[in-house]
């Protein structure tokens, strides 16, 4: 996710991309009221535990993550087979209830967390935590597949299936109606809680914060000739996005099928190369992983400083324990919610354990790190590791492609745009829910608030609204608060839908399509 990104990079706003583009005169209003009136509570959120660096917000999600790894024993490695198969289709029937495939829905929920976190998030994490920051990347978003397990399983079991067959998801109905089954009280408050902060960080951090960062990639890439044309950018990405969000999930699951797949696949591709050229050096970055975990490697704050920035990292990069991925997986054809959870742990795996993992050893292995070898540690500059450049952020991760591959950057800020896109087409469809949930299902309703929200893609392309993208981003991030509450409150209920669904799979009461007959694995 790329809003969050704002939270680790030092020099304020929009300063992990070269080229942000300001319109000064609206920047200083808007920046000024809102600073005033939310500081406080962006400082609330993102609040140091007393002590240490680490942000209580993300010790909330990895606790929370650890927790029903050991609840639900495993099942990130029980399932894992399973989620592909299911991903492939080996289990779909077009008769069950639903607007989108498995694949489709977990295509739509990445677009919505690979972005520019993937990209520059890592550099930052690895600049100051070094190598190490990636072995606790890697172990966080281990951890969170289990939250997404969760999160999504409840996603299908207490989604609303609309009589026109559209479907309505997420925390805000498993908060209602779950909570309600067990007869809990507070479930309606926290669903409208966590609704106004979905609507609030989806038009804040989902869309303006991503128009920025695209047009400020195109005025990188155009040589200047786009700087103080934001209100072009904005306008032309408000069309392509509200050409797709209009068409509802199904619309945006065919674009995102096709989009994920591209954009992961030009990026690995070249992050191949990389590691191919330097294949030698290969083995001796997994071990600075390995090694940096424990030890720091002379990092500022040593092991505690490794895993302090893996961990935020992870958190911030595939969002489990948000929500807002239960929201696109509600949407998937299925009659069993386990299968969809099954899948939805996939997310962390290939957003944080595979392609932020990618990205941090193409960083180690390319060189631009300082490090001094006959001392065995990395070189420190004002409290991070100094680099070749001097770069930071994306311009570190577009240094890196560079020394193998002259002409990547160019690509990576192709991808970068991409990403943004994507985002804005996710984030539009979680900020709609969250939306009718909160004013009522219906045409006019939905209209209004695409109309709102692409009319925000000018305005976050257009301004540099570094305060009000704080709130925003503790907007997101508000909602994990409220969402880990009803996930501990209905775990009882995940954990028996799943012994029930994974013992009737091992009979082979539940079966592939298409192999009657066969016990499946």
């Amino acid at each position: 996710m790329g809003a969050a990104l704002r939270r680790v990079v030092a020099g304020g706003a929009l300063a992990a991309v070269p080229g942000a583009v300001a319109a000064q005169g609206f920047d200083a209003a808007v920046d000024q009221v809102f600073e005033h009136a939310t500081g406080w509570f962006v400082a609330l959120i993102f609040a140091p535990l007393p002590g240490t660096d680490f942000p209580w917000i993300v010790m909330w999600l990895v606790v929370a993550a650890a927790v029903f790894t050991a609840y639900l024993g495993l099942v990130q490695l029980r399932g894992f087979t399973h989620a592909l198969r299911l991903v492939r289709g080996d289990y779909s029937s077009g008769e069950d209830a639903g607007e989108v495939s498995h694949f489709q829905a977990l295509a739509t929920a990445l677009s919505g967390t690979v972005g520019l976190g993937n990209i520059a998030g890592v550099a930052v994490a690895v600049g100051i935590g070094g190598p190490g920051a990636t072995f606790w990347m890697i172990l966080a978003g281990f951890l969170g597949m289990a939250t997404k397990f969760t999160e999504c399983t409840l996603g299908v079991k207490y989604r609303n299936v609309l009589p026109d067959g559209t479907i309505s998801g997420g925390p805000m109905y498993y908060m209602t109606k779950g909570f309600a089954e067990r007869g809990l009280p507070g479930g309606r408050l926290l669903a409208v809680l966590f609704s106004l902060c979905c609507v609030g960080g989806a038009i804040g951090a989902g869309n303006m914060f991503q128009a920025n960062q695209a047009h400020a990639q195109i005025a990188v890439v155009s040589g200047g000739l786009m700087d103080g044309q934001g209100w072009a950018t904005g306008a032309f990405l408000a069309l392509v996005v509200f050409a797709v969000i209009v068409g509802g999930i199904r619309s945006i699951a065919r674009v995102t099928s096709r989009l994920v797949p591209l954009m992961a696949a030009v990026y690995l591709l070249g992050a191949a190369t990389v590691l191919i050229a330097n294949a030698d050096r290969v083995p001796w970055a997994i071990a600075q992983i390995f090694e940096g975990a424990f030890t720091g490697l002379g990092v500022a704050g040593g092991m505690v400083g490794a895993l302090i920035m893996g961990f935020r990292r992870a958190a911030f990069s595939n969002e489990a324990g948000l929500g807002s991925a239960a929201i696109a997986h509600s949407a998937v054809r299925t009659k069993e919610p386990v299968s969809e959870g099954t899948v939805a742990l996939l997310e962390p795996f290939i957003d944080t354990v595979v392609i932020c993992t990618i990205t941090a050893l193409v960083i180690i292995v390319s060189g631009v790190l300082v490090f001094d070898a006959q001392a065995g540690v990395y070189v420190l500059d004002g409290g991070q590791i100094a680099t070749a450049d001097g770069v930071q952020g994306v311009a570190l991760t577009s240094a890196a492609f560079a020394s193998v591959v002259g002409w990547f950057p160019y690509v990576l800020a192709i991808a970068v745009v991409l990403f943004a896109v994507s985002t804005m087409i996710t984030w539009a469809y979680y900020g709609l829910k969250a939306w009718t949930f909160l004013f009522g299902e219906g045409r006019r309703t939905e209209l209004t608030f695409k109309l709102i929200y692409c009319g925000f893609v000018v305005i976050g392309a257009a301004a540099q609204l570094g305060a009000v993208i704080d709130f925003s981003d503790a907007m997101i991030f508000s909602m994990a608060v409220f969402n880990i509450i009803a996930l501990y409150a209905l775990m009882p209920i995940v954990r028996a839908e799943a012994q029930s669904y994974f013992s009737r799979l091992k009979r082979g009461e539940i079966r592939a399509v298409g192999r009657v007959g066969e016990i499946p694995e």
